[in-house]
């Protein structure tokens, strides 16, 4: 049969490995953000994502900001420094990594939200449902990845990620292909639908 392509068994989920498939992923990506609503629920949870990443591998430091005899401005400065690009807490490629993973995360919970609320997401959507749950999973690999291993380091006696080759940036990596899969999944599960009126059918 002519145009079709070999896949796997039907259980397993289908990767984006074809252009096509990357088209697909940033042309929903873009109809959906492209509603005034679903691009403000983007932006505020990559905030989110990003602070719950920089406040989860910092927890001793975000304590000591939240403790009662610090003024607030001094609590605020200590806070916002924990950021990339802000404070030296993270180096160039480790600032734009996460700032791309939460960029993405909030892109996934707005599709995922715009394909529950516009299509009737149910059980029965398996490609839909397995990116939500995936993109949960990826957001908090990236956010809490390297502080759980840093603990189970420490029991070891180990002391720091550095012993890894990427100086535990491989948990942020992990996390970008999750959500990147989670996106490709929600993007395929609204294929042959309508965003606002546009035909998703590459």
């Amino acid at each position: 049969m002519a145009g079709r392509t070999i896949s796997g068994p039907r259980w397993l989920p289908r990767l984006p490995t074809r252009r096509d498939d990357w088209r697909l992923m940033g042309r929903t990506a873009r109809l959906v953000l492209g509603g005034p609503g679903y691009a403000v629920l983007a932006l505020v949870t990559g905030v989110l994502a990003l602070s719950l990443f920089v406040f989860s591998l910092n927890l001793p430091l975000v304590g000591f900001a939240l403790s009662p005899g610090l003024p607030l401005a001094d609590r605020l400065t200590l806070l916002v420094e924990l950021y990339p690009f802000v404070g030296p807490a993270f180096g160039v490629v480790q600032g734009l990594l996460l700032l791309v993973v939460a960029a993405l995360v909030g892109v996934d919970v707005s599709m995922a939200v715009y394909h529950v609320r516009e299509h009737d997401l149910s059980a029965a959507s398996g490609s839909g449902l397995v990116g939500v749950i995936l993109g949960t999973l990826g957001a908090g690999c990236a956010a809490c990845g390297s502080a759980v291993l840093a603990g189970l380091l420490s029991l070891l006696g180990i002391g720091s990620l550095t012993i890894l080759p990427l100086d535990g940036l491989e948990f942020a990596i992990l996390g970008l292909v999750a959500v990147l899969l989670s996106i490709f999944w929600l993007a395929d599960g609204m294929r042959g639908g309508e965003i606002r009126g546009c035909p998703v059918d590459l």
